[in-house]
């Protein structure tokens, strides 16, 4: 039932939305902010699409959205999503309102909707997904979101019951959550591409949540990422799509469903990626989309740029890749990226979190989780860290086996592009947290800038 409080609510934040677009402001949070502001139960009154898909998890719940929004659009349909804004309950309060008419009616019939992990008990009890993708999940802010288990258990107590979970199997703690729930699960075979799986500082779980004996992996990926088999009988979920080969050469990923072959365009190299296309495939597939149809859309969509972006200057490929700051994990799977990529390199790190910079919380303990030895190798020539925290990005580097010769740590992003050593590298890495997006395109036409400064091409 629909109140005159949330009639104001919604006009409210028809109105702030329009004044902002006039101002040329991105308007994603602010709007829907107001409006619970004004009606605390706004989402639960507020119209929705007949499908709703959401899409949550520790990394690449972003990128997983935009794909499955853009192969939707792709095939046709028009989508309701909040892909360009906020993923907390304002985000998705501005995301609905912007999609329903001045009644509250909404205008289109599916949505994609990201999900916060801590944002479920706001969220859930009004907006109950058809179809949620859990991604991973991974230790995350040791200030925000705690251990990956914890999140497990909040997912666990609000995710609705009648909502289908399309889960990675080659993570023993995302694969768990919600075990009441209509379930499909995906997951990937070891690639002709991958060694054995490095080290890593983080593993989140190491023991058998049914036995406690000591986890045997027959394949670890990387993490806690992969098959594992316990004397209790535990063991990892049997994928019911399952990537058993990808070729990079012709950018072709093949994919058993449900024991059928079926082969996609592959849009990106990176292992994290093929999971998150994985993740798009098995939910479209869920919906009901044929295979045709899903090949057909991915040959239109590619990686969002605002997440990896790649251009080649004067013979010096530039490319910018966002790396979540304050999260070991999704760091140390861009260090593991740039280190199998050829060629001489230089690495940029400006992943210092921008309200930290404001307001420090003195906690640099997430940077001893992060992997920085896959930067000491012959092939990097230079790495420059960056902002607040540089000197403490130094001094890892310098436990983790880089010369100091090749560590330039730089106090802001304005002086990243003076302080490359242009000649050393035929590649330049710059790695960005997600709230710096704008300044590291910045500093990205700087770089370009004095690389075709520096060349008579």
């Amino acid at each position: 039932m629909k109140t005159i409080r949330f009639f104001l609510a919604l006009w409210a934040a028809k109105i702030i939305k329009l004044l902002l677009r006039l101002l040329r402001r991105p308007g994603t949070y602010f709007s829907g902010k107001v409006a619970i502001k004004i009606c605390p139960d706004f989402l639960g009154r507020i119209g929705r699409p007949e499908t709703i898909i959401g899409v949550t998890g520790t990394n690449g719940k972003t990128t997983v959205c935009n794909m499955i929004t853009d192969l939707l659009e792709a095939g046709g349909m028009d989508v309701l999503s909040n892909r360009l804004g906020s993923n907390i309950n304002a985000g998705v309060a501005t995301a609905l309102a912007d999609g329903a008419t001045i009644t509250g009616r909404c205008r289109k019939n599916i949505g994609v909707l990201e999900i916060d992990e801590r944002s479920a008990r706001l969220i859930y009890p009004y907006i109950k997904p058809d179809y949620l993708v859990i991604t991973n999940l991974f230790r995350d802010s040791m200030r925000r979101n705690a251990h990956s288990e914890y999140i497990a258990s909040i997912l666990t107590e609000y995710i609705p019951k009648t909502s289908k979970l399309i889960l990675n199997a080659d993570d023993l703690i995302s694969s768990a959550v919600a075990p009441e729930n209509e379930r499909v699960y995906f997951g990937m075979e070891r690639l002709e591409s991958e060694t054995e799986a490095p080290e890593n500082i983080v593993r989140d779980i190491g023991v058998c949540p049914d036995c406690g004996r000591t986890l045997k992996y027959d394949f670890r990926r990387y993490h806690h990422i992969g098959k594992v088999s316990c004397e209790c009988g535990f063991a990892s979920k049997k994928p019911d799509y399952l990537a058993l080969s990808a070729d990079f050469d012709k950018m072709r990923l093949t994919v058993s469903e449900k024991g059928e072959e079926r082969e996609y365009t592959l849009i990106s190299d990176t292992v994290f990626n093929i999971y998150n296309e994985l993740a798009a495939i098995t939910l479209l597939r869920e919906l009901g989309k044929t295979p045709e149809e899903v090949e057909a859309a991915l040959g239109k969509i590619e990686v969002v740029k605002s997440r990896f972006w790649e251009e080649e200057k004067c013979g010096k490929t530039v490319t910018m890749l966002m790396s979540k700051g304050l999260n070991a994990v999704a760091c140390s799977r861009s260090f593991d990226y740039i280190r199998r990529e050829p060629g001489k390199k230089i690495v940029a790190l400006m992943y210092d979190d921008i309200f930290d910079e404001k307001e420090t919380s003195e906690n640099i303990a997430w940077i001893y989780d992060v992997d920085y030895e896959f930067l000491s190798t012959d092939d990097i020539a230079q790495v420059i860290p960056c902002g607040v925290r540089a000197l403490d990005g130094k001094l890892r580097l310098l436990i983790a086996g880089v010369p100091e010769e090749k560590i330039s740590p730089v106090s802001c992003e304005a002086e990243v592009a003076d302080a490359i050593r242009y000649a050393e590298a035929d590649r330049i890495f710059l790695l960005y947290d997600v709230y710096r997006h704008n300044i590291a395109v910045k500093v990205r036409a700087e770089v370009m800038k004095k690389i075709e400064e520096a060349s008579s091409c």
